[in-house]
């Protein structure tokens, strides 16, 4: 069963589609939980409420935490505290990014 940093690593797959960057470095996910029993509670959030790509997102953050072996569910919950702020994402990337 993999542990919160492996679903972590697993989760930079994740793109958002409209930044091109992942949930990771965006800095969208706040906590990973994994019960003994497999099951996984993912605590993200997006860039704005009204996150056009939110429903795309919370799929693929589903889809690909339920391909890892060992998982036997997955929970997305979307959380607005502490609300997303470009001081969120990675340094390395905000300085990329020109932030």
């Amino acid at each position: 069963m993999p542990d919160a940093d492996q679903i972590k690593k697993a989760l930079r797959g994740v793109k958002d589609p409209e930044l091109n960057l992942n949930i990771v470095d965006l800095g969208l996910v706040y906590g990973v939980d994994v019960a003994e029993s497999g099951d996984v509670h993912v605590r993200m959030t997006l860039t704005s409420p009204g996150c056009p790509a939110g429903p795309e997102i919370t799929q693929d953050v589903k889809e690909t935490v339920a391909n890892l072996d060992g998982v036997n569910a997955v929970d997305v919950e979307i959380v607005w505290e502490p609300y997303w702020t470009p001081e969120k994402i990675d340094p390395r990337i905000r300085s990329f990014l020109g932030f």
